[in-house]
Order: C-alpha cells, then structure tokens, then sequence
C-alpha cells in the first residue's frame, strides 16, 4: 500500500507545498482578540481539508476562546487500530515584524527552507499528516488505520480548554495511542525519537516589608530589606554544585540507570557553550549536561525584581521585591507536592522582620516518558531510519508538552512523538522555516509508520 502513497506525495509535491502556503497565509494568533476571526478561518480551513479527504464526523467544536476541529476516519476496520491524532493550528505572534527577511504570512522558500510563521509550530506538521491521509485516499480509497483527529486553537495560549474538553468527552477522543507531531529532531536529518517529556511547575515569591519604600539613611539598621531576605531565601534553595537543596525535592525522582545514560551520550548534542556563550557548562553534581538537562529535575530563578530599577542612586529600603520561579521534573515527580515543598522550605527559610506571600502556578504538569523499547516506537524508529536513511537516536527532552501528560492521564495510551523541526527553525521567533527536508522525508516517514502499526 505504501508505494502508491509514497509515488503520490512525490507527484505532488508542488501542489500540496501550495496548499500549505495558504493555511500558512492564514494569520491564525491565538494570543491576540484582533486575529480572532483569521483563528477560525484556520479551523475552517481543516474542516474543509479533512471533508475533502473522506473523514466522517468532521466538527468544527466551540469553546470559550478559539474552537478544536475533530474528525473521524473508521474505514480500516474494526481489527485494524485506532490513533488519535493531536496538533494545533494557532500560532504565536510575529512581532518584531521588522526582524523578518520576508512577510511572516506570505511564505517564501529560501536555501532549502520554507519561511513562515507556524511552518514548523505547529501548522507545517500538522498539514504532513493531512497530506499523507489525502495520499492514501486518492490512491487506494482508505487509510491503512482508524484516525480520531483532534486539532485545537489555543496551544499558544496554553492549551486553555482543551483539557476540560478530553476529559469530559472521554468516549470521543478514546483511541489506541496517540501521535503528536509538535515537536522536532536532535539536528537537521536526523531521525529522532522523543521518548521523555519534563513536567513543570512554578511559584511566584513575594517577599513584604515595610508598607512604603524607606530612605535607607534614616531605617537602614532597623527595618530588614526585603530585596535582601529574598536573596537569602533563593539562596538558600540550591547550592553551587546545582543541586536542589530544598528538603524532599529529589524523593520521588525516578533514576537514570545505566542503558539511558548511554542512551544519551550517543544522541547528538548542541554544543551549549558556542550555542549560549557562556564561559562552560554546569550541571547536577554527578551527572552531565545533557544526563541533567533530559533526565534531572531542574530549579530555575526566571525573573527577580523590586526597589529602584532606573538610571542613578535612590537610597531607599523597598516595600516589597519578587521572584519567579520553575522548576521542570522527572517522572515520580509530582508538581503539586513539588510547590508544596517549595513553600514550606520559603517560610523556614524566611528571616524575622518580612512576610513572605506564595503564589502557586497553575499551569503544571507531570513528566511523561515511554519505553524506548515500545513496540510503538520501534515501529516509528524504523520508519524514521528507512525514511532519512541514518539510525534513529533517542532523546529525553528538556521541555513540556502539557497536553501529552494529560492526554496520558486521561487516557492510559502511549504517546509517540514523530516530530521533524530542527534546531535552526527559530521557534517563536523572527523569520521561523521549516526544513523541505523535514516535509518531503517526513511524509515517507509518516507512510512508512501507517504502515507498520496497521496490524
């Protein structure tokens, strides 16, 4: 079956690469009101696609902010398996525009690259799955497997609905496994397996003084500086080896054993003194860098602020001053736990004369991770490797995927991470592309993997 599929995408390659211009076209910012209506023209433009291909039941589901497009495909049979398919189709805002090279929603192909907001995150790889599904319509009138499609609008903005909607539709969205193409490989042309997500969770601390700011000359000596408790308090909280040193943190922490360890040595790696400037490295006593930043728990100050912040001396003691923090974890972590460690270590921590206020983040979620042995995944490094014609290499992320977690959570299936951005696709940023590499070699991969899982 895949050999028809395969010479299809192949034949036509121009018109689908046009066709995922136009969705590309389609200014789909979930984070801003004014582009609400190009949001669901990008919705509808799904609908549309996945009518065209043959999927039943294709809906177009409101919620309270942008809308989730769903759709079923039930042709392969009741032996055959079902996947839920996830993506998303909103996009981050492109501002700076002036940083662009060329119209962030006018794509442009330069040195190999296709240049457009969304081209890698998320609309790119959401629209290879699309074209593949069309592939194996127009050339054998059915797909290899049952398809659940679930494409939302709020990614960007944090999934906000999307976990109620899971969760209460339950029935709906129920599949074998699920394959999220939200993600990418360790460097351009290399297949690579994600087979581990960090969780993540965060507070906020607020550390209270005096109820107005203080001429320094006149309380400096009898009122504590709350700038100053709050940097004995961080510092307090992990020690120069980086290591966390608030009681309790590492309790539950899965352990690396010795096959993951080597798992990660043989994955590429980006070199992160060029890549950041930084003088060297540093890293978990007893692990390195990348053992510590794939398969460690981390704690990390993202922002510290309070008192005087302009040009010159003001010689005052502040009323308040805050930090930010987060922390990403491992499987056996548990966030809630995690925050409430966090907090009981602040208020021990904490000197007389302040009070300290913590704010917990809501947004959390667990780690994830899946057997690199998976049937499932073996299945998908192989498809990978006789796609890109390299060996397969696996790799735990340091990053989170909420909606894996909870789609984990709710549903008990495993997730497979088949992503194909690179490295130098500029997430988030000016003048993001995506690979024609990564398109062209991963549809093959995808009708290789179809394939493969089909029985």
């Amino acid at each position: 079956m895949s050999e028809k599929a395969l010479q299809y995408i192949k034949e036509n390659r121009e018109t689908l690469l046009g066709k995922l211009n136009d969705f590309l076209s389609i200014p789909s910012v979930s984070t801003d009101s004014s582009y609400q209506k190009d949001v669901s023209n990008a919705a509808d433009f799904i609908i549309t696609y996945l009518n065209d291909i043959g999927f039943e039941n294709v809906e177009k589901q409101e919620t309270e902010g942008h809308p989730l497009v769903y759709g079923e495909y039930n042709g392969a049979g009741k032996d055959a398996p079902t996947v839920l398919f996830y993506g998303h189709y909103d996009v981050q805002p492109a501002e700076p525009i002036e940083l662009w090279e060329s119209d962030p929603f006018k794509p442009e192909v330069r040195d190999g690259r296709l240049y457009a907001r969304g081209s890698s995150d998320d609309k790119g790889q959401v629209f290879m799955h699309l074209a593949v599904f069309e592939a194996y319509m127009k050339t054998e009138g059915k797909l290899p497997i049952n398809v659940k499609v679930c494409i939302e609008g709020e990614e960007e903005i944090g999934s906000e609905n999307l976990y109620r909607i899971l969760n209460e539709k339950q029935e709906k969205f129920q599949a074998d496994f699920a394959v999220i193409s939200d993600s990418g490989m360790a460097e351009k042309n290399q297949p690579t397996i994600l087979y581990g997500l960090k969780g993540f969770t965060g507070i906020e601390i607020t550390v209270n003084g005096p109820d107005h700011d203080l001429h320094s000359g006149m309380y400096g000596g009898a009122i504590r500086n709350p700038i100053i408790a709050l940097s004995h308090i961080l510092a307090s909280m992990k020690d120069e080896n980086e290591v966390v040193t608030v009681d309790g943190f590492y309790d539950d922490v899965e352990p690396l054993d010795d096959e993951e360890r080597k798992l990660m040595e043989k994955a590429p790696g980006e070199d992160f003194v060029t890549a950041t400037g930084v003088p060297e490295t540093v890293s978990e006593a007893g692990y390195t860098p990348k053992e510590h930043t794939m398969g460690r728990p981390t704690f990390e100050i993202n922002g510290i602020y309070g008192g005087y912040q302009g040009e010159g001396t003001k010689t005052i003691i502040p009323s308040s001053a805050t930090a930010k923090i987060t922390c990403r974890l491992v499987p056996g972590q548990d966030p809630e736990k995690i925050q409430q460690l966090l907090e009981d270590h602040i208020n021990k921590a904490a000197p007389s004369g302040i009070t300290v206020e913590v704010k917990k983040e809501k947004l959390s979620a667990k780690a994830y991770k899946v057997e690199p042995t998976h049937p499932l995944i073996e299945k998908a490094a192989s498809s990978y490797t006789k796609a890109f014609g390299k060996d397969t290499v696996y790799l735990r992320m340091g990053g989170s995927i909420p909606v894996v977690e909870w789609i984990e959570a709710i549903y008990h299936i495993p997730i497979v991470l088949l992503g194909f951005g690179t490295p130098e696709d500029r997430l988030h940023s000016p003048n993001e592309s995506f690979p024609l590499d990564s398109f062209d070699k991963g549809m093959e991969t995808l009708i290789y993997y179809w394939d493969g899982v089909k029985n």
